[in-house]
């Protein structure tokens, strides 16, 4: 039987050692002046296993790994799976008291962290009251201090071969905490088996080939560029441009530089590209295939980015962390004839529309979105409750509003926690959002609802001018009057210049309901 499990055996280190044989001498990535082939980096990952069994990491401990993206994060997170390992990403944006959280959380075994981030970390620990096996720095140049020790060195000289060891699809590969609205985040668990299934249907859903050249900018801790693009790439054998971070002019550059075919960002970093100066001045005809996901892409936007990106088809891919995180696509084809909406379900997902007692509402009716997919997490780590609540009725809850359509096309109407309640009336923020993008001035705008004496909660939008433009609270008021029903339309306008974001670039709509709510609303 074991020979047989291992014959069928198909995890995150089985990808990257197929892809070697595939594609032996092909660049598989690149991080600033580091270039890897496929047999270079599945080298490295191996040495780097090697180096954690005789360490005395065990199958399942839980590895934290605290950085921006790197040649490094890459090489850990294949490394780790090849050893039993379980990977911890963590968002480098946490303040220390959640790292703290999460380390004590998961009970982590080893850290990984960046230079930037040691200070957080040494913090966290003591506040978690571990002392993990291993502490080592991924920095290049290699550094060390005290007791952390640089990744590079640490796994010079191990064995390049593969490791053996008994691994099954089923086991725990990554623990991802949400950043979600609550006190604290909960950890998802998601199975080699559920990522590979995730990544077929990113690959065929997103007409992805070994032939690209993919630009990985966004934060690998976050699940959309780790399991939708970075993983799905290796996975095909293409070659990867590795970015630390998302900055407008530099993955401009890059895609100039590089010929890259394919690019995916969230609708605020695409805002930020389009308005880059640059955007005009370089030649971005590589561009075939752009995603965008984790937040709405306002249709506005939508249009003039297929008007300035002429040969590129553009994807929506929706979903979250506990899908792994893919679940539903609008193809290039619907783009503009379904503008606004999420799409129908990938392959290897069932999506229907619920009520609050789980029955399935008639089409064109608001509910919540519920999924039944292979790329499901198993469960959130150490939280029986709240696995039980997301999986009720054996499906698993989004908590996501949305409608479908006569055609089985989902548009997500909002948050359960964004739908504002005025007056009595549902306003649905994505529809005043919509509205206010049309406006010529404007560049970004968010929906909230606030307190108020007489409707309880008050539409409010906080608006970003475009550059070198100026618009007044007053004008904006007058133009939602205009193009909304009264209920719907804001009642309180305030301009910034803008808007609280996470590093997978949804909008922090939770920081500015508290930094609004104590502002008079009479």
């Amino acid at each position: 039987m074991m020979e047989a499990q291992r014959v069928r055996r198909n995890t995150l280190g089985d990808i990257l050692r197929r892809s070697r044989l595939r594609y032996p001498e092909k660049i598989a990535l690149q991080f600033e002046e580091e270039v890897l082939t496929y047999t270079e980096l599945d080298q490295l990952v191996n040495q780097a296993a090697h180096t954690f069994l005789a360490k005395g990491l065990q199958k399942g401990e839980r590895v934290a790994v605290l950085s921006r993206n790197s040649m490094d994060f890459v090489i850990l997170n294949f490394a780790l799976a090849k050893a039993g390992l379980i990977m911890v990403p963590i968002n480098f944006m946490l303040h220390t008291n959640d790292v703290a959280f999460i380390f004590g959380h998961a009970e982590v075994s080893a850290c990984f962290v960046a230079p930037e981030f040691l200070t957080v970390a040494k913090e966290a620990l003591e506040s978690a009251n571990l002392s993990p096996k291993l502490l080592s720095l991924i920095s290049r140049p290699a550094v060390q201090e005290g007791e952390w020790v640089p990744f590079r060195p640490l796994i010079e000289g191990a064995s390049t071969e593969e490791p053996e060891l008994e691994l099954a699809d089923e086991d725990v590969a990554h623990i991802l905490y949400t950043s979600g609205t609550e006190s604290r985040p909960k950890g998802v668990m998601l199975t080699h088996s559920s990522i590979l299934s995730e990544y077929v249907s990113t690959i065929i859903e997103g007409n992805m080939s070994h032939d690209d050249v993919a630009v990985h900018a966004l934060p690998l801790f976050h699940s959309a560029q780790l399991h939708c693009f970075l993983g799905p790439y290796v996975y095909l054998g293409g070659t990867g441009i590795i970015l630390e971070q998302a900055t407008p002019g530099l993955m401009l550059q890059v895609v100039e530089s590089h010929q890259a075919t394919q690019l995916f960002c969230p609708p605020t970093v695409w805002i930020a590209l389009l308005r880059s100066p640059e955007f005009s001045s370089r030649n971005l005809s590589s561009l075939q295939k752009c995603y965008y996901g984790a937040a709405i892409m306002p249709v506005e936007v939508l249009k003039e980015l297929g008007t300035r990106l002429p040969n590129a088809q553009f994807y929506n891919f929706y979903g979250q962390t506990e899908v792994a995180p893919l679940a539903t696509v609008l193809q290039p084809k619907d783009q503009i004839r379904k503008a606004g909406s999420a799409g129908k379900p990938a392959l290897n997902v069932e999506t229907k529309i619920v009520d609050d007692d789980g029955v399935e509402v008639p089409r064109g009716c608001v509910g919540e979105i519920v999924h039944r997919t292979s790329h499901a997490m198993i469960g959130y780590f150490r939280d029986e409750e709240k696995t039980q609540a997301a999986f009720l009725g054996g499906w698993f809850h989004s908590g996501d509003l949305g409608i479908m359509d006569e055609e089985g096309y989902i548009t997500v109407v909002d948050r359960k926690k964004d739908m504002i309640k005025s007056g009595g009336e549902n306003v649905a923020s994505r529809e005043v959002e919509e509205l206010i993008y049309q406006h010529p001035k404007v560049s970004e705008v968010a929906v909230i609802g606030i307190p108020h004496p007489y409707w309880i909660e008050a539409v409010a939008a906080v608006v970003v001018p475009k550059a070198g433009e100026t618009v007044s609270e007053e004008e904006m008021l007058a133009f939602c009057k205009e193009h909304l029903a009264s209920f719907k339309a804001p009642k309180y306008v305030f301009i910034t210049d803008t808007l609280p974001r996470n590093p997978s670039g949804k909008i922090l709509k939770r920081e500015l309901r508290l930094r609004y709510d104590t502002l008079p609303t009479s």
